[in-house]
């Protein structure tokens, strides 16, 4: 059976995530260990204990939501059953991306949460030298979003910047534009506007100087040119071919649109059968739901749903 291991992206994070995990698998304690000395701090603690308000910054939860996940991989891997449990393909939404690529082999894990931290810490800088926010529209296709886009941007900068599943895609923009699109959704038929709890306008042209850092940082770092397992690239629906393409797509995926139902119907289409969602939360079930009901998911987010995996 064609698998697909599945990583969660920023907005996933929850207080206490992974603290089952760590006391329960000594795999999993190990990471956390090795994550507390490439960020140079106490991440575990904050993963474990928060504040929330800390674990939700850009610049907190982006590694806390990689090592958590990447620490549930780990205690998968230990377990005989889940040696068996060997990937076709790995995808990830966003930040997960650099998960996935971890679990494919492409980069090793200290490399992977360095460019996470660094990726963090660029987004919020450019987030803090712009005013720009993301909404997300429910019950709107393609089609009507650029439309509504179109109308509310006005001098602004607004676009669609997730085509998460069928009926959810998340627009970011200036906010004045994000406001007014708040009030037009309504009348293209919308049932809902959500405003995100983000720093900024992620995956716009807001980002360039973050994107621009990030590739710095990119180019520096060894990554495989024949990793085991293939991951397919947000920014296109394509799979990566080697590290120019991996410094390019997570370089684009800043500035770009992450294109995440079209990278579920690609791995479907390639006979992908069984997915499993390994990080925080339940986003990415949610969202294959809703791409395609059939689909199967398995979501291994804590210690009681690994063990259901694992036996």
């Amino acid at each position: 059976m064609k698998t697909a291991f599945l990583f969660p992206g920023q907005g996933a994070q929850v207080m206490g995530m992974g603290a089952d995990v760590e006391s329960a698998f000594p795999t999993a304690a190990a990471l956390f260990e090795r994550a507390n000395d490439v960020v140079g701090f106490d991440l575990r603690r904050v993963c474990f204990e928060g504040p929330a308000d800390r674990l939700n910054s850009t610049t907190m939860s982006q590694p806390a939501i990689f090592t958590t996940s990447a620490a549930l991989l780990e205690a998968l891997r230990a377990s005989p059953v889940g040696q068996g449990i060997r990937p076709a393909v790995t995808a990830g939404l966003s930040l997960g991306e650099y998960t996935a690529l971890y679990a494919a082999g492409t980069i090793a894990f200290e490399d992977a949460l360095k460019l996470v931290k660094r990726r963090g810490e660029a987004m919020q800088a450019a987030a803090d030298a712009t005013e720009g926010t993301m909404v997300s529209l429910l019950g709107l296709d393609e089609d009507k979003v650029r439309q509504l886009c179109d109308e509310a941007r006005g001098d602004e900068l607004l676009e669609p910047a997730n085509f998460n599943c069928p009926g959810q895609i998340v627009i970011s923009g200036s906010l004045g534009a994000c406001e007014r699109a708040e009030r037009l959704a309504e009348k293209y038929g919308a049932i809902k506007a959500i405003r995100l709890e983000v720093a900024g306008a992620f995956h716009t042209s807001m980002m360039t100087p973050a994107a621009q850092a990030l590739r710095q940082a990119l180019v520096q770092t060894r990554i495989s040119q024949s990793p085991a397992v293939r991951t397919i690239a947000n920014i296109t629906g394509e799979y990566y071919q080697g590290p120019e393409s991996v410094v390019e797509g997570l370089t684009r995926q800043l500035t770009g649109a992450i294109l995440w139902q079209k990278c579920m119907e690609r791995l479907l289409a390639d006979g992908v059968e069984q997915f499993y969602e390994i990080g925080p939360g339940r986003v990415l079930t949610g969202l294959m739901k809703r791409i395609n009901r059939k689909a199967k998911v398995t979501n291994i987010s804590d210690v009681s749903s690994l063990k259901a995996v694992i036996g």
